[in-house]
């Protein structure tokens, strides 16, 4: 029997994706996004109108953060899992706009849960590496205390307390994924490695930060997929958290050289410091091993090409 899917934020990144692989797998696949303009919309809607392709897709826009239109969705569709994508994103935007963050980050995740504990399926979610903030000791695992330095990872956070709660009282399966910085074709246009390749290409300076001193667990798209995939068919009993990165940090000056390198250009830098930013990530991959069999197999390099040669095709567009 085909399974049917929800997916929250199916019109972004990694939704984009997984929706994708899940519909090539013949899986029965309903789309909930909202479609806002934190960026440029037309990405949103290619990536949409590729999916809509499929006989097997049906899409909402919906705003999560209303709880009556949210279960009218699951008393249509009866959803088999769910898969929650849909967040606000971005860690410098939420000292800006905190209440986004608490509509589409809190709220709207409640109102999932709250769905998920009626339906009584399993609940696959996205949280992210932001929630572990300013660390010393690498790598970074699961267990170790989190210290949330952005009000967006707080958010994140919270996330996972309300599911360990959910879990616990309602006897809901659970998971929740650790993303550590995402990147590949249709990327977030709001990420350094997309803006870097956008303003380096058409000889516009780049804001680099902390001297370029910075490293981040980089993690390519196909790798991210694979873990939510193998969460999928993981017969989770309680609350249980991964994370989903590649271990293998990359320098920030490594990522603009490698950019430069393609393009044939020379990066204009604008220097600028930034508390925000956390020095490392680094992802402590043993128990997503151990449990998940996740092993991310893409080198930066491939990465970062298949990136490139994307953007250069969609940039003219």
């Amino acid at each position: 029997m085909v399974k049917k899917v929800l997916i929250s934020g199916s019109s972004g990144f990694v939704g984009f994706h997984i929706s994708k692989l899940l519909l090539d797998s013949n899986y029965q696949v309903t789309g909930i996004d909202s479609m806002n303009n934190y960026y440029d919309t037309k990405l949103k809607k290619l990536r949409l109108k590729k999916l809509q392709g499929f006989k097997r897709f049906n899409f909402h826009k919906n705003d999560l953060s209303n709880f009556n239109s949210v279960s009218q969705i699951f008393k249509k569709e009866k959803p088999d899992i769910v898969i929650h994508l849909a967040a606000q994103a971005g860690v410098r935007f939420s000292k800006i706009n905190p209440k986004s963050y608490v509509d589409s980050n809190l709220t709207a995740f409640s109102n999932i849960i709250e769905n998920v504990r009626y339906s009584k399926i399993k609940l696959i979610y996205a949280s992210s590496s932001s929630v572990y903030g300013k660390q010393k000791k690498f790598p970074l695992a699961e267990d170790i205390q989190l210290n949330p330095q952005s009000f967006y990872g707080l958010t994140k956070k919270f996330n996972e307390d309300i599911a360990d709660f959910y879990s616990k009282e309602f006897n809901l399966g659970i998971i929740g994924l650790r993303f550590f910085t995402v990147y590949g074709p249709f990327g977030r246009p709001d990420m350094a490695y997309f803006k870097f390749s956008k303003n380096i290409s058409n000889d516009l300076p780049i804001t680099v930060y902390n001297n370029a001193l910075m490293s981040r667990d980089m993690t390519y798209i196909d790798d991210i997929c694979d873990g939510i995939l193998k969460s999928t068919d993981f017969e989770c009993l309680d609350h249980q958290v991964f994370n989903l990165g590649n271990n293998k940090p990359i320098k920030l000056a490594r990522m603009i050289s490698f950019i430069e390198n393609y393009f044939g250009k020379k990066a204009i830098l604008k220097f600028e410091n930034s508390e925000d930013e956390v020095q490392k990530t680094l992802a402590d991959l043993t128990k997503s091993r151990e449990i998940l069999k996740y092993e991310p197999e893409t080198l930066f390099e491939d990465g970062m090409t298949n990136f490139l040669s994307w953007y250069s095709t969609y940039k003219d567009k």
